[in-house]
């Protein structure tokens, strides 16, 4: 019953990779691997899991990040969409990367199966375009606040095309710093 990772695809953006699942379907409903290791060997490599946390958004518009853990436990993570549907962007903040300041969106969805994996020094944010919609995401490092930083999602630098108007902006996302700030 079990599927295969369907398609991986690298992005300009070194290590982001953008993960195409195919779920098992038949009358019951459907099974997907959410994150099978010797699948996707060649982009996690040998990084450990050390978490996976769920998120749910209620309203149509919120907006989470743009958030990235550096520091002494920079992580990677595997992000899905186990119900509804958001726009997932993907920002690259590291120094010294020829991308640096490029992003790129992509829509997860639960009903599409599929998922990006960001790699250390890329920062993530979203925007939700169902209500009630959840993510998973599988951690490669413990979470540490004192490591975690953002940047702020209208950062004119970026011009990131959110797709709605922004609701639910948490205060701290409010006050992140600019990319050229962090």
């Amino acid at each position: 019953m079990a599927q295969r990772l369907a398609q991986a695809h690298p992005t300009a953006i070194e290590g982001l990779v953008a993960l195409a699942s195919s779920p098992f379907l038949d009358d019951r409903g459907s099974f997907l691997n959410a994150f099978r290791r010797e699948d996707l060997a060649p982009w996690w490599g040998d990084r450990p899991v050390h978490q996976i946390n769920v998120s749910r958004t209620e309203r149509i518009g919120a907006l989470r990040g743009l958030h990235v853990q550096r520091g002494v436990t920079p992580e990677a993570k595997l992000v899905r969409c186990l119900r509804g549907r958001v726009f997932d962007v993907a920002l690259d903040g590291r120094q010294g990367s020829p991308t640096r300041g490029q992003w790129l969106a992509l829509e997860l969805s639960a009903e599409a199966g599929n998922a990006w994996l960001i790699p250390e020094g890329c920062l993530h944010g979203f925007q939700v375009l169902e209500a009630g919609s959840e993510l998973l995401y599988v951690h490669s490092a413990p979470y540490r606040p004192a490591d975690q930083v953002g940047v702020v999602w209208n950062d004119p630098d970026l011009g990131i095309a959110w797709p709605l108007p922004v609701v639910d902006l948490s205060p701290r996302d409010q006050q992140l710093p600019r990319l050229a700030d962090l």
